[in-house]
């Protein structure tokens, strides 16, 4: 079983930025594939990003292509997400997911970070 833990999560300006974090409890070919997604309330949970250690390919929702940025440290078995120009669509529950494929599905999940941008 693999743990994912969140942070970096916070209330930001609208422009602003933030860093999420994702830390794995271990590195398995279950957790080649790690990302993230979000749930803003009332709306349907949604794909954000995704990166694989064997590819090394990066996978982008459309709504966030040039403001996020997906990075890994394997060494750390932690991912990054990386978040610019933060818009106030973007306020959500922000959860690490893992898996073996970037299609999905995903094995495991972490319990979530919220974001907030205030407009």
């Amino acid at each position: 079983q693999v743990q994912l833990v969140e942070s970096g999560g916070g209330l930001v300006q609208a422009g602003g930025s933030l860093r999420l974090s994702c830390k794995a409890s271990a590195r398995t070919l279950a957790t080649d594939v790690m990302g993230w997604f979000r749930q803003a309330p009332g709306k349907e949970r949604e794909f954000v990003a995704a990166i694989s250690e064997i590819l090394g390919s990066t996978y982008y929702a459309d709504s966030v292509k040039g403001r996020f940025s997906i990075s890994r440290d394997n060494a750390r078995n932690t991912a990054y997400l990386q978040m610019n120009s933060l818009e106030p669509e973007d306020t959500a529950v922000y959860s690490c997911v893992a898996g073996p494929r970037a299609a999905g599905p995903y094995d495991y999940w972490g319990h979530g970070t919220q974001v907030t941008v205030s407009s």
